[in-house]
């Protein structure tokens, strides 16, 4: 009997140590499982983004940078009492709550007002994000004049053979201008395996925009993707035979007088622009980008970009479809509308009156153009709204800036 009692108390324990040993193993494969994953070349972008989480404004640091030099730098004109303005006390709370780092006026060619927060400064590098894309737009506008490119009607496929077309419609640069393009690409950052999240942090943008196939017939729909500024970024580089920061130097930096240099972000050491997003520079010089607008497409009398283009550009898409989606992407509504609030890579909006054209990036980055009131507006932060104006597709906190940058014209 006792006998009996010892072998079954010996089978308990071996049981016992057997499944300790089966956890303790199996965890130690899954930790194995997952280095193997991270250290993957195909899985670089994994790791990265695990280690640097969401996009920062501040992050031009850790990717290798192309300078876009300013070879003709010039300082802006001041009003004599923009040292003594300050923002009003009714927007403070908001300038706090979407941290704020840089918030200027325009006015007449001269800046109004110019304040900055958290250790930033006139000369602080922070990064456009989206706010590039129009910087690529303007670019596709300088090599139509150049000769370049033939017009915006011109097929991809003339440059970039990989993009036909969809189902014998074929796709035009005309429909990677409007995000019309009819792409399989998902357009979040915040998940880790989306390709947007790939292009931010990966190593091989050449790559990725390879996986994009034409799922729709292109020159329908708007859809916001950030791999479609992508394709017109490689496109401008094959039609140019330049990189496109050297090109953004010649044809835009240079010529607006930017007081410096600008860095834009590469996938790799000598690699390509993050076009799509990425350049990185300070306040004062984005808003000579709004002047430019504002000026259509000239520098002190002077041709930058053709004022047609400029037109083109800034005039809504209404012929494509839009389908109002709230921030999380779900369809508000089945019913489609006219698409009236984009343009060539350019937002535009109808507010308080008035018709304003303005650049966006994801944190919060704003260059707003008000031809009303000869004015420019440039906000910089960390944070942006998560309410949209769904008609208008635009985050709410633009109405705050818009607003701001108001009352200090009309103080």
């Amino acid at each position: 009997m006792k006998s009996s009692r010892a072998k079954s108390s010996k089978k308990k324990k071996t049981s016992k140590f057997s499944f300790k040993k089966f956890v303790l193993l199996l965890f130690l494969a899954v930790i194995i499982g997952v280095a193997v994953f991270l250290i993957l070349p195909s899985n670089f972008y994994v790791h990265r983004a695990l280690l640097h989480l969401m996009p920062k404004i501040d992050q031009y640091t850790i990717f290798k940078n192309r300078v876009v030099r300013a070879d003709d730098p010039q300082p802006w004109n001041f009003a004599s009492n923009v040292e003594d303005k300050t923002i009003a006390p009714e927007f403070e709370p908001d300038f706090t709550k979407y941290q704020t780092v840089a918030f200027l006026v325009v006015q007449h060619k001269q800046v109004i007002f110019e304040q900055y927060w958290d250790n930033y400064s006139p000369l602080s590098l922070s990064n456009s994000f989206s706010m590039s894309k129009s910087i690529i737009s303007l670019l596709v506008g300088c090599a139509i004049s150049d000769g370049y490119i033939k017009s915006v009607d011109q097929p991809v496929h003339d440059f970039l053979p990989e993009w036909t077309g969809f189902e014998g419609k074929t796709l035009t640069i005309k429909d990677l201008l409007t995000m019309s393009a009819g792409v399989d690409w998902e357009e979040s950052h915040s998940s880790l395996f989306s390709k947007t999240t790939e292009a931010y942090y990966g190593r091989d943008l050449w790559k990725l925009t390879q996986t994009e196939k034409l799922i729709e017939e292109p020159g329908v729909r708007f859809n916001y993707q950030s791999g479609v500024s992508q394709m017109l970024a490689f496109l401008l580089q094959k039609a140019t035979g330049k990189n496109i920061s050297t090109y953004a130097s010649e044809k835009i930096w240079t010529p607006i007088h930017a007081e410096s240099d600008a860095l834009w972000s590469l996938d790799k050491k000598d690699g390509m622009e993050k076009a799509y997003c990425c350049f990185n520079s300070n306040a004062r010089d984005f808003a000579r980008l709004g002047q430019l607008i504002l000026n259509k497409g000239s520098w002190d009398d002077i041709p930058i970009v053709d004022s047609s283009y400029i037109n083109e550009a800034t005039t809504p898409a209404t012929w494509l479809q839009y389908y109002p989606k709230l921030l999380d992407g779900k369809t508000v509504s089945p019913t489609s509308q006219p698409c009236t609030f984009f343009g060539y890579q350019f937002w535009l909006a109808d507010y308080r009156g008035m018709k304003i054209t303005y650049l966006r990036g994801i944190l919060g980055q704003y260059i707003i153009v008000i031809p009303d009131l000869d004015a420019v507006i440039v906000r910089l932060g960390k944070k942006c709204d998560t309410e949209y104006n769904v008609d208008q597709n635009y985050p709410k906190d633009l109405e705050t800036w818009i607003n701001a940058g108001l009352e200090v014209i009309n103080r």
